[in-house]
């Protein structure tokens, strides 16, 4: 392979990019028990906000506050790189109000109500201290603890998931081990670490991401891989089905794949939320087959898909998509989600297409 093309930072997940292994599943039911507990020092404030930060933050910004994570490429503007910001121009007490109040125009949502005074100040002053200031590492993830106990045994892979051998490296250029980190980073490791480093960005185009790390799985099919701290995320394999309906116009199905490729990442590929990342934000995301043409008019899903929905983490595509397309989108989205007008449950794969 003589280049890693883009489309490999969807063909794995989620980072999250950082996260979408198992191992955070549990996180997601409870914070951990040192956001509970009451600091007395600065060295357990300080830990109580990495413990915050692990749990609320890394999905966007990165387990390390760089933002390299897959989420972070589908957000515009991308989250903030805190481990390039200048401390005097990202003081403290900027980094509290915007953790508050989120920052308009952006994907950021404020966590007051979610986190109480004492939380937001120890998870800004971690930020402050560890990446603005220090530039630090944060501490590993991959540990016994967190669900990967024997993590060294997959040490082939680590120099391409630390970006010191750049992933689009002529695979002649390459031993026989680091050939087989390489195919073991993009069967398993991607899925987290996105596409680590390359020597070319490769043409822009991606294939469908899916929302939880696929180790060779595909939905409906009897290969599922054996359940482990990555694979077993798979219980969202079923939302990533795309729907089948007949009889489509040629706007509807450039509709769907417009949805497949921008949409599904949240709302899951049968418009359900209920995948990884739809499920782990705050608001979740929308279920769209709970909606019927009178509770989501037409205009109305355009006018939220072009600007957005303040509140929520769902963006603005109108700089993206042209209106033909949001226009096709929308078209799909009611065909093929949204409940009929009598209000029967929408069909998520049928082999006939609704009047």
């Amino acid at each position: 392979m003589a280049r890693a093309p883009r489309w490999l930072a969807t063909a794995g997940l989620l980072g999250l990019l950082a996260a979408g292994s198992a191992a955070v599943l549990p996180l997601l039911a409870r914070p951990p028990a040192a956001t509970t507990a009451v600091a007395s020092t600065p060295a357990e404030a300080h830990e109580r906000g990495r413990a915050i930060y692990n749990f609320r933050c890394y999905f966007c910004h990165g387990y390390s506050g760089d933002a390299r994570t897959l989420a972070a490429t589908y957000l515009q503007p991308a989250p903030r790189n805190f481990r390039a910001a200048n401390p005097a121009e990202l003081p403290l007490a900027r980094i509290a109000a915007v953790v508050r109040d989120g920052k308009p125009g952006t994907a950021m949502q404020g966590f007051h109500g979610i986190l109480d005074a004492a939380e937001i100040d120890a998870v800004a002053g971690f930020v402050a201290r560890e990446f603005v200031q220090d530039k630090a590492p944060n501490t590993a993830y991959h540990t016994v603890a967190n669900g990967w106990p024997g993590h060294e045994k997959h040490a082939v892979a680590f120099p391409f998931a630390r970006g010191e051998l750049p992933l689009d490296t002529p695979v002649e250029q390459l031993s026989p081990v680091q050939q087989q980190g390489r195919q073991l980073f993009l069967t398993a490791c991607v899925s987290c670490h996105d596409r680590a480093r390359v020597q070319d960005e490769g043409p822009a185009w991606s294939a469908r991401p899916v929302s939880f790390p696929r180790m060779g799985f595909t939905p409906g099919q009897p290969n599922t891989p054996p359940v482990d701290a990555v694979s077993s995320a798979s219980v969202y394999a079923k939302h990533e089905v795309v729907p089948q309906v007949a009889g489509l116009s040629a706007r509807q199905r450039r509709g769907g794949a417009l949805f497949q490729a921008n949409c599904a990442f949240c709302h899951g590929a049968d418009g359900t939320g209920k995948n990884w990342i739809g499920q782990f934000m705050e608001p979740k995301a929308r279920d769209l087959t709970q909606y019927t043409p009178a509770s989501m008019p037409l205009a109305r899903l355009k006018q939220t898909i072009h600007d957005g929905l303040p509140g929520t983490s769902m963006p603005a595509w109108g700089h993206v998509l042209k209106p033909a397309e949001i226009d096709a989108l929308a078209d799909w989205v009611t065909r093929v989600l949204v409940r009929p007008a009598d209000g029967a449950q929408a069909s998520a794969h049928t082999a006939a297409a609704r009047p």
